[in-house]
């Protein structure tokens, strides 16, 4: 097997800095990962790890980070960035559902997968779990695509009975089509199956039902979904399943709650339903440049996290309706949110949720999110100039101080912060001009 190595400062993380600060944090000014094949040898200081002919890049003035990991994405929305002036029930009607309604075309599946998943390179995210369309071409696609470049990737078929025309399925065709595609990419290189009912205004009581049936007999897929975005989407929600106490009880009923559910938003949340999204371990997926964007609401980090029995947190764009694929820009907006609740988000805590982080949160901290021999080899390289703004105001911050360095790159950063991302051992982005 191929051995290399990548060289420059390493940052990673063991614990959650949340509850152990600074200890929870690897920081090694000169070090080096050794990469065997697909994954991480070692890593630790490069004097201990240099060896006569070892391929070694150098990253000179830069952060080597784990691969970013985006839990809550839409690929078919990547037409939809910035539409102009909607709240979420009228922004999917007038901008999603027709841009979706295209991916019937699987030439137009094929384009849409290529530039989703450049641009997430780009933005150094090396892992994504992602929408596809209600089309079961677009999930074939996509996988298809990531199978190429080896990189890991979580989606599914939307299912959506309830759904405007042209983009409507049945409970049995949504349930069979998920099924086959499960049969057919679930485990396959590094592709998971998330079942997917977009939320509880699009799909009926059965199509819930088909939903909980898959998750139960595929235990080791994910579910992913929406919940408790918009106040619109809540009542519509009310109106269609009376007999259920809560939006987060609709699903609860059809047993889509769980440790690996990930429900985007969950803004507007009651406290019983926080309660029983902490005793199931389903994840809470914190996507602030969507919820600014949209005018959904700000998502209170402190009720769901800060109580004896905290809610499992995961942070993501959320492109479309998310206005960035970078998730430096995403945390950004996230430490804007809090502050407007009077509460400060430290850049570790930040650095932490984009990496081991969400890999916690997808159950995949033993493969992604760190830089722990045995690890998959998916990096990213921040570089610490990327633009004349970010030198200048990184040359007022003593490097030793890495919170503050990150933080101002976290504010400060985006795309062009990236010098490289790596997938499995191989890099698959480099940015133009980078020195």
């Amino acid at each position: 097997m191929t051995r290399r190595a990548v060289r420059g400062r390493l940052v990673w993380f063991r614990d959650d800095p949340a509850l152990a600060g600074e200890a929870a944090l690897v920081d090694i000014p000169d070090g080096m990962v050794v990469i065997e094949g697909e994954r991480i040898e070692a890593a630790g200081p490069a004097a201990d790890l240099l060896e006569p002919g070892l391929e070694v890049t150098d990253y000179p003035n830069a952060l080597i980070l784990p691969g970013l990991i985006d839990a809550h994405i839409h690929y078919p929305q990547t037409r939809v960035i910035g539409s102009y002036g909607a709240q979420l029930l009228d922004w999917l009607q007038n901008y999603t559902f027709p841009a979706e309604r295209r991916f019937a075309d699987p030439d137009h599946c094929a384009a849409a997968a290529r530039f989703f998943l450049d641009e997430l390179l780009r933005h150094g995210t090396t892992t994504a779990l992602a929408y596809a369309s209600v089309h079961p071409g677009s999930v074939d696609a996509l996988c298809t695509e990531a199978m190429g470049r080896n990189m890991r990737l979580i989606t599914g078929k939307v299912m959506m009975d309830e759904g405007p025309e042209g983009l409507r399925d049945t409970a049995q065709s949504g349930y069979d089509d998920s099924k086959a595609l499960i049969a057919r990419w679930h485990g396959q290189g590094r592709i998971g199956y998330a079942i997917t009912p977009r939320f509880a205004v699009t799909s009926s009581a059965a199509q819930l039902e088909a939903a909980g049936a898959l998750l139960r007999e595929h235990p080791d897929c994910w579910l992913q979904t929406h919940l408790a975005e918009n106040h619109a989407e809540i009542a519509e929600v009310g109106r269609r399943f009376p007999e259920s106490s809560s939006y987060t009880d609709v699903y609860d009923r059809f047993g889509l709650l769980g440790p690996r559910s990930i429900f985007g938003h969950c803004i507007h949340l009651a406290e019983a339903e926080v309660a029983r999204l902490a005793a199931t371990g389903s994840i809470a997926c914190f996507c602030p440049t969507s919820n600014l964007f949209i005018g959904s609401g700000l998502f209170d980090l402190a009720r769901l996290a800060d109580r004896p029995d905290p809610v499992r947190i995961a942070l993501a764009t959320d492109v479309g309706g998310g206005t960035s694929y970078s998730m430096l820009q995403t945390a950004a907006e996230a430490y804007k949110v809090l502050q407007l609740q009077h509460r400060n988000w430290p850049a570790l805590d930040a650095f932490h949720a984009m990496t081991r982080g969400n890999a916690l949160a997808l159950g995949l901290d033993h493969e992604i999110g760190t830089l722990e021999p045995g690890s998959v080899a998916d990096l990213a390289v921040l570089d610490l100039a990327p633009t004349p703004a970010v030198a200048h105001r990184l040359e007022a911050i003593d490097r030793r101080d890495l919170p503050a360095l990150l933080f101002a790159l976290m504010i400060m950063g985006d795309d062009r912060a990236v010098r490289a991302t790596w997938v499995a051992g191989q890099p698959l982005h480099e940015r133009a001009g980078a020195a």
